[in-house]
């Protein structure tokens, strides 16, 4: 099973392949900004509301790039089965 899935992710299209790297280098700069962001938190602890916006970030930073993978490969899938 998982060589199955490993499979199906090297046959990405290239065009949805390019579209999640996309979404990847997207992703990878939100989480960039939240550490800078935290970073400067560490450096002058003033409120919480820093603390609280960089790990946010982080989230969700995260969270598109797990998103961007599974919507890719679901995509592929998909136009896969009507053809």
């Amino acid at each position: 099973m998982i060589k199955k899935f490993i499979n199906s992710v090297k046959n990405i299209e290239k065009d949805i392949l390019k579209i999640m790297f996309i979404g990847f280098k997207f992703s990878f700069t939100v989480c960039i900004i939240s550490c800078i962001i935290s970073f400067l938190y560490i450096l002058n602890p003033i409120s919480h509301i820093i603390y609280d916006s960089g790990i946010i970030l982080f989230k969700t930073g995260l969270t598109f790039g797990v998103m961007f993978f599974v919507c890719a490969f679901a995509i592929d899938n998909i136009k896969k089965q009507l053809v």
